[in-house]
């Protein structure tokens, strides 16, 4: 094999390797969230945060009142391609489980909407 032989080989190969893709596939998915803060006090604010959009860490993506002062909800789309999505709720500027790691929503694989009904600052 000729010396230009290898050297277009070894581009070929490199070329082709390059062409095969390790990034995971994303799906679009939609999450629908209740929040129960019927134990809090005083409520004025009430709002989401997490990874990905439309959720960011830095402010909240505020939730809608269904009950006054005790059930309120979210929907968010977003494509990802993780399977689950993490949160913290902020109740009146206040991230619920302090110290604690973040929610994880696993995504419903069998349908096109993931239910989430949380009680805020506690896991069941």
């Amino acid at each position: 094999m000729t010396t230009f032989n290898k050297i277009f080989y070894q581009l070929a190969v490199i070329l082709m390797l390059s062409q095969i893709s390790c990034v995971q596939k994303s799906f679009e998915r939609t999450v629908k969230v209740t929040l129960d803060v019927s134990q809090i006090p005083n409520i004025k604010t009430v709002g989401v945060r997490g990874e990905g959009k439309p959720l960011s860490w830095d402010e909240d993506l505020a939730m809608k009142v269904v009950v006054p002062d005790s059930l309120y909800s979210i929907e968010m789309t977003g494509t990802t391609g993780y399977k689950f999505l993490e949160i913290k709720y902020v109740v009146n500027g206040e991230f619920e489980l302090q110290d604690q790691p973040n929610r994880r929503i696993y995504f419903d694989e069998n349908s096109p909407v993931t239910i989430a009904n949380h009680t805020f600052n506690n896991i069941k």
